[in-house]
């Protein structure tokens, strides 16, 4: 009787995160779409408190939890040196900071010194598009 169980409460499973699995399997990106970073530029010397715009281009921005072919919303990555894991949904922190309103800039406080800044697309559910539209990661310095 604990065989039969444990088999059946280990297919439940399985089928659990196939079930997980296929709801949150990646959107794809339109061929060419790219996101950036427009301001600061690379190499910028910026105050404590800053403006970052981002770009887009090929795809279109939409809040998260609205699912429409071939947009998503912006994720800054700050001072990270390994990506997020892309199949998941990212996670918010102090390093990976959500715009899920469909936010085109934002008003950033660092500390001084260098930091790193690069954006992530996620789509409706703040997963990564399959392929990445991810920013080429710039540098800036921080002064007082």
């Amino acid at each position: 009787m604990r065989t039969i169980f444990v088999t059946l409460f280990t297919g439940m499973l399985l089928l659990g995160a196939a079930a997980l699995h296929a709801e949150m399997a990646r959107s794809s990106a339109p061929e060419g779409a790219e996101a950036s970073i427009l301001s600061p530029a690379n190499g910028a010397v910026v105050p404590a408190t800053f403006t970052v715009q981002f770009g887009l281009r090929g795809m279109g921005i939409a809040p998260a939890g609205s699912k429409i072919q071939g947009t998503g919303h912006h994720h800054l990555l700050v001072d990270t040196d390994v990506l997020p894991d892309l199949n998941l949904p990212l996670p918010a922190s102090k390093q990976v900071i959500h715009f899920g309103l469909g936010q085109t800039e934002t008003q950033l406080t660092l500390s001084p010194g260098k930091h790193t800044l690069q954006l992530l697309l996620g789509d409706y559910l703040h997963i990564p598009h399959d392929a990445p539209v991810l920013s080429k990661k710039i540098t800036i310095t921080v002064v007082q």
